[in-house]
């Protein structure tokens, strides 16, 4: 054999040898099969999913409290957060997803108002998988000020600007207190 056919042949083993042991090919240990396949995701989904995630993990839980102490103030829990005002209004009024130089929204110069509406209490009752237990209402209205943008950039490029513009928003706080005794003592003893 020739010494550039000897060359042709190791330059090819070496070749094959670093395209097949990348970390893309060969594993050790089990395989998925075609699974193990990367499969791109875009980005409107990934999005889609992280704001659920967000505001499941946030706010869409009713948290249980103690019981209320007698004579003591009844209370609800904090005020909407700028966070949850802002993304209950992207869900009544969305401004996200606008194409560049088509068609575009901004919202700038934000204020929010947070007026609380009402904080009542229901009689207690049996609440399956909690027991006893109120339910504490609180519901509030916030008002967001604005100056909104419009940019169109066809047919005929303009933009739009509207420097008072105002959304209201209507955010109800839920959460349980806990009624009567709830020393729930030793868990072996219950079944």
């Amino acid at each position: 054999m020739s010494s550039k056919r000897m060359t042709v042949a190791m330059f090819c083993l070496i070749a094959g040898s670093t395209v097949f042991n990348t970390g893309c090919f060969t594993m050790t240990g089990p395989s998925l099969g075609i699974f193990s396949v990367p499969i791109p995701v875009s980005p409107y989904q990934q999005k889609k999913r992280e704001d659920e995630f967000h505001i499941h993990e946030r706010y869409a839980r009713v948290p249980i409290l103690g019981p209320i102490t007698a004579g003591g103030p009844v209370k609800a829990l904090d005020p909407p957060s700028q966070d949850e005002i802002w993304r209950a209004l992207e869900r009544a009024n969305p401004v996200q997803g606008g194409i560049p130089f088509f068609h575009e929204t901004q919202r700038n110069n934000v204020t929010m108002v947070v007026d609380k509406i009402a904080d009542y209490i229901d009689p207690p009752r049996v609440i399956p998988l909690i027991g006893p237990a109120q339910l504490h209402h609180a519901h509030y209205k916030c008002t967001i000020y604005f100056s909104e943008r419009k940019i169109i950039g066809w047919p005929i490029p303009h933009t739009l600007e509207d420097e008072d513009s105002v959304e209201v928003i209507y955010i109800d706080h839920n959460h349980f207190h806990m009624v009567g005794d709830v020393d729930l003592g030793d868990a072996s003893t219950h079944y």
